[in-house]
């Protein structure tokens, strides 16, 4: 009987990830909600936040995946990330100011920046070409049902004591909390071996800019295209703010994020099992498909029924590309992966930079509906793209 690729260290931290991902995503969806009526920011100050927060992720992803790959050492990384988010999270309740979200969001994204390239690398390690995709589609699945069940804690809580935001960004700490006590059980790798010395910043840019140059030119060609991709593809909370631009309440904006990221834990993992038997470029195109649709259909969208439609097919296009690209990343590179897997999260962060404070500025400026025209079309522009790139290098 074949082992199942889910080991211990795959389930562990796929826990992890769940346990956190209820803490963020009782605030997601009710950030931009926050910002925008309590606080009062305006939309492209939204997107400018959601933008440099991404930003700030992805340019640490690439730093501290290198770091991992040069020290060999990805458990520090994984504790010390998770760790951080959980302590910036309740900043908010406790000063209830767009400075305090601004804050609390990119020092977040910093600790998600420092464990994600490591934990990813972990994940790889822990997997063949031959199950890579399933083991990815796993951890999404547990991620997911956390970001399933955060907004409907939220959404309780804030039956129980409507408009009480402050507490709710309290409330994350207990999540938090026991994401890095099962932090603490992960296991090293055992071919990991670590240098004498930790290496200098210089170093660590040094080792990146030199794997650029060396890699693989399929992964090289692979970083581009979702790359282009990423500089069109704005922050989730246009949705949100989208569908309740349209006619949903508060509390309808915050269900149809759930049904969204249900949709996606349900799908992820049996995705990434076909992944692994269709291949995961031909997955990965018919996700892009997918978000075309559903891009152009929140631009034409004038009902509420066709948002909640909407939300559910965003969760398929989710678990049809975010596994499966890490899954396609990683076949592509056999050594240096967290490096590799950081440099492709460094493009995408600069690009989301560029991509939601676009969306933001569009949106006040021209038309709500624009940014999501824009992005349906480079969704397809990208799918095509991606028929020139090879699955193995």
């Amino acid at each position: 009987m074949q082992a199942s690729p889910i080991t211990p260290t795959v389930r562990l931290l796929g826990l992890v990830s769940l346990f956190t991902d209820i803490a963020s995503e009782m605030l997601y969806p009710v950030v931009p909600l926050f910002l925008a009526t309590i606080v009062g920011a305006p939309m492209f100050a939204i997107g400018f936040i959601e933008g440099i927060a991404e930003f700030i992720a992805g340019t640490s992803k690439a730093y501290f995946g290198a770091w991992s790959d040069r020290v060999g050492k990805r458990k520090i990384f994984i504790v010390l990330g998770y760790g951080l988010s959980a302590v910036v999270k309740p900043l908010p309740g406790l000063f209830p100011t767009w400075g305090a979200v601004f804050v609390s969001k990119t020092v977040d994204r910093i600790g998600k920046g420092l464990r994600t390239a490591p934990r990813d690398a972990l994940l790889a390690s822990h997997s063949t070409v031959e199950n890579r995709a399933q083991v990815f589609g796993f951890h999404r699945a547990m991620d997911t049902t956390g970001a399933a069940l955060g907004p409907m804690l939220a959404l309780i809580w804030l039956w129980i004591y409507p408009q009480q935001y402050s507490n709710l960004f309290l409330m994350t700490l207990i999540p938090s909390s026991l994401a890095i006590f099962a932090t603490l059980w992960i296991r090293e790798t055992p071919k990991i071996t670590a240098p004498t010395t930790a290496p200098t910043a210089r170093e660590i840019w040094n080792s990146q800019w030199t794997f650029w140059h060396t890699a693989p030119p399929e992964f090289k060609r692979l970083v581009k295209w979702l790359t282009l991709f990423a500089l069109f593809n704005s922050s989730d909370v246009f949705l949100i703010l989208k569908a309740q631009a349209v006619g949903f309440s508060a509390t309808d904006a915050i269900l149809g994020y759930c049904l969204y990221n249900l949709v996606y834990a349900a799908t992820a993992y049996p995705i990434g099992k076909l992944a692994d038997k269709w291949g995961t470029r031909i997955t990965l195109i018919m996700g892009l498909g997918i978000y075309a649709l559903v891009y152009a259909g929140f631009g034409m969208a004038r009902d509420v029924w066709m948002c909640w439609g909407l939300f559910a097919l965003y969760g398929i296009y989710a678990a049809l590309t975010e596994g499966v690209s890490k899954a396609w990343l990683s076949n592509l590179v056999y050594e240096q992966r967290g490096t590799a897997l950081g440099v492709q999260a460094a493009f995408a962060s600069i690009a989301a930079l560029v991509a939601s404070t676009g969306a933001g500025v569009l949106w006040t400026f021209v038309d709500n509906a624009l940014p999501f025209y824009v992005g349906a079309v480079m969704a397809v522009v990208t799918g095509v793209g991606l028929l020139t790139v090879r699955e193995k290098a």
